[in-house]
């Protein structure tokens, strides 16, 4: 049986999120509906990152077995067709080893959070952004107090209170702040993250723009490791799963199989 993987990009608006629900249109559940279309399977799909409702994606990664050998070119181009008009295109697809899991196989996740500060609402990335009517926000104490975040770390301020990880323990490894324009961009790398992780770091990183909190304000809160001392939660609808790697795996982390933003 062979095990297909095949990398997404979806617009996360429409969706409760990647994960199959009870309620309402999933990524997973429009997947696996594609496919039972397209070969009359039905068969599970599974993603590298859970995303939340309203979290957009650039490259998720996710793996499928199928009974049939099809030729990957066939497989993506069937599931792109199957899947219109939802908001999801399929950008590549191969043939991968039995053992690969998009999950618990991938080595870093990076995700991009996108602020925009001007007076005008946007209209053409209306619910892709997060729009702040102000004119700037400081993003250079933003990127050096972000600084402080990185390493290995108790992360229970910045993680949701339903949060079902085993240990609020994690390592991020790289935290850039940058202005783009009228953009602001905050790039987040890890092995896995915490559900609700990155969106907390940035809404509390947003207070440090503002001057409403210094770099010893946003360590107080780390070290804290109490829900009630993190800045308000930054919307979903900014945040973006902009890549996965896969390498060499560290076996020994308790990180493995956890993110969940």
């Amino acid at each position: 049986m062979p095990r297909y993987r095949i990398c997404i990009e979806y617009d996360g608006t429409p969706f409760v999120g990647w994960q199959r629900q009870a309620q309402g249109q999933s990524v997973q559940g429009a997947l696996e509906g594609a496919i039972q279309k397209f070969c009359g399977e039905t068969v599970p799909v599974h993603g590298a990152g859970r995303t939340d409702a309203g979290v957009h994606a650039l490259g998720q990664v996710a793996h499928l077995d199928l009974s049939k050998n099809w030729e990957p070119f066939r497989v993506r181009e069937a599931l792109n067709f199957h899947l219109k008009p939802a908001p999801i295109a399929v950008l590549a697809c191969d043939v991968v080893s039995d053992d690969f899991n998009a999950r618990y196989s991938a080595t870093a996740r990076h995700y991009r959070y996108r602020i925009l500060c001007r007076r005008a609402p946007p209209i053409l990335d209306r619910g892709r952004v997060w729009w702040l009517p102000i004119l700037s926000l400081d993003h250079e104490a933003m990127g050096a107090a972000a600084q402080l975040l990185l390493g290995r770390h108790d992360f229970t301020t910045f993680r949701a209170v339903g949060c079902q990880a085993t240990s609020p323990l994690r390592t991020l490894d790289r935290i850039d702040v940058t202005k783009c324009g009228e953009e602001i961009h905050i790039e987040a790398s890890a092995r896995s993250f915490l559900h609700n992780q990155v969106r907390s770091i940035v809404g509390s990183l947003k207070l440090v723009g503002e001057a409403k909190w210094d770099a010893r304000d946003l360590e107080a809160a780390l070290l804290a490791r109490d829900r009630a001392a993190c800045g308000p939660v930054a919307p979903a609808s900014g945040l973006y799963l902009v890549r996965v790697d896969y390498g060499q795996l560290i076996t020994t982390s308790e990180e493995i199989a956890e993110d969940d933003d």
